[in-house]
C-alpha cells in the first residue's frame, strides 16, 4: 500500500470524528445560549422579519459572493474562467459549512479549478492571499467600529478592541516584512504542517505586496462585500427594533466572524450567535434579538450552501467553456 493512499484513508477516518467534535461543540454552544435566553423569545423575536427581507438578503448574499469570486479569480492566475470559478465558490460555500479545518471550503473551491489552472503554486497562494485579505478586512472593520464607540463613549469591551488594533497593526507589518521572511522560509526548508502553513501565509502576502495595485483593488472588494453582509444584518436588526448604533454592528459582527472562522465549531454555529450578543449587550441590544439574527443569518448561509451543492449538479463548467471556444 502506497503512502498517499494510506494517508488519504488516514484523512477520511479523522474527518467524521472531526465533524462531530465540532458539531458538539455548536450544540453546546447553542444548549448554553438558550439556558440563558429563552428559546421561546428568541424564537418570537425571529418570526417578527418578513420572508420578503429574507429572501433579498439571500439575494444580495449571492450577489455579495459573486463578487468575492471576481476577487478570488483576479488572484488565482490564468486557465480557470470565470465561469468555473463561479461554480467552484458555491461548491466551497456549502463546503465551509460542513468541512473539518480552517479552509475547507478553500480547499474545495481550489480543487475544483486545479486542472485548469496554468500555475498550480499561484493558485494555492492566491487562495490564500484572498483568505488573507477577508482576515484584514474584518480585523479594519472591527477596529474601526470599536474606536468610533470608544470615543463616543459607548460602552465598548476594550479588552477585545486593542488585541484587534494589534492584530491589524500585527498583520500591516507582515506584509513588507514577507518580503525578507520569504526568502527565510526557503533557506530555513520548514517541515510539517504548521512550517506549510506559515511559508505559504508568507509566500501569499509576498505576492499581494509584489502588485499593489492587485493587492488595493481585492482587499477593496472584500471590504464591499463585508460592508454588504454587514448591512444585511443591520437590516435583520431594524426588522426586530435592535437598539444598537451602526457602529456596534461593524465592531461585533466583524469580531464574531473572525472568531467564528476558528475551526471548533460547524460553519461559526453557536459561536457566532454567543460573540454577537456579548458584544452588543453593554452596547444596548437585547441578547435575545441578537441571537435571533445570528440564527437568521445561519440560514442564509445554509440556504447559499445548498443553493452551492445543487449548482454542482446543474453547472457543468466544461460545457460552459466548451461554449465560450465557439463563441471565440
Amino acid at each position: 500500500m502506497s503512502s498517499k493512499t494510506s494517508s488519504a484513508r488516514a484523512v477520511a477516518r479523522r474527518l467524521p470524528w472531526t465533524w462531530i467534535l465540532r458539531l458538539t461543540v455548536s450544540a453546546l454552544m447553542l444548549a448554553v445560549i438558550f439556558r440563558v435566553v429563552p428559546f421561546e423569545q428568541v424564537w418570537n423575536e425571529a418570526r417578527r422579519l418578513s420572508p420578503t427581507l429574507w429572501l433579498f438578503a439571500l439575494a444580495l448574499f449571492l450577489v455579495g459572493h459573486l463578487a468575492a469570486t471576481a476577487k478570488w479569480w483576479l488572484l488565482i492566475g490564468e486557465g480557470v474562467s470565470f465561469p468555473q470559478a463561479f461554480q467552484a465558490h458555491l461548491a466551497g460555500l456549502a463546503a465551509n459549512l460542513c468541512l473539518p479545518g480552517l479552509g475547507g471550503g478553500d480547499v474545495v473551491r481550489a480543487a475544483l479549478v486545479f486542472h485548469s489552472a496554468k500555475d498550480a503554486s499561484r493558485l494555492i497562494v492566491g487562495s490564500v492571499a484572498d483568505r488573507i485579505l477577508d482576515i484584514l478586512g474584518l480585523l479594519l472593520y472591527a477596529v474601526i467600529g470599536g474606536l468610533v464607540l470608544w470615543r463616543g463613549g459607548q460602552g465598548i469591551q476594550t479588552r477585545v478592541l486593542w488585541p484587534l488594533l494589534a492584530a491589524v497593526v500585527g498583520l500591516l507589518v507582515l506584509f513588507p516584512a514577507s518580503l525578507l521572511l520569504e526568502n527565510a522560509a526557503r533557506r530555513a526548508h520548514l517541515s510539517g504542517r504548521p512550517g506549510r502553513v506559515f511559508a505559504r501565509a508568507v509566500s501569499a502576502i509576498s505576492y499581494l505586496v509584489h502588485q499593489p495595485a492587485r493587492l488595493a483593488l481585492c482587499l477593496a472588494i472584500s471590504m464591499a462585500v463585508q460592508a454588504t453582509f454587514i448591512a444585511i444584518n443591520i437590516a435583520f436588526a431594524d426588522a426586530v427594533q435592535v437598539d444598537a448604533p451602526i457602529a456596534a454592528w461593524f465592531f461585533a459582527w466583524s469580531t464574531a466572524k473572525i472568531v467564528a472562522i476558528a475551526p471548533i465549531s460547524l460553519g461559526g454555529l453557536g459561536v457566532r450567535e454567543a460573540v454577537m450578543a456579548s458584544l452588543l449587550a453593554p452596547l444596548g441590544a437585547d441578547p435575545a434579538q441578537v441571537v435571533a439574527i445570528g440564527l437568521i443569518w445561519q440560514t442564509v448561509l445554509y440556504a447559499s450552501g445548498l443553493i452551492g451543492v445543487l449548482a454542482q449538479f446543474v453547472w457543468n463548467p466544461d460545457a460552459v467553456k466548451a461554449r465560450e471556444r465557439r463563441v471565440s
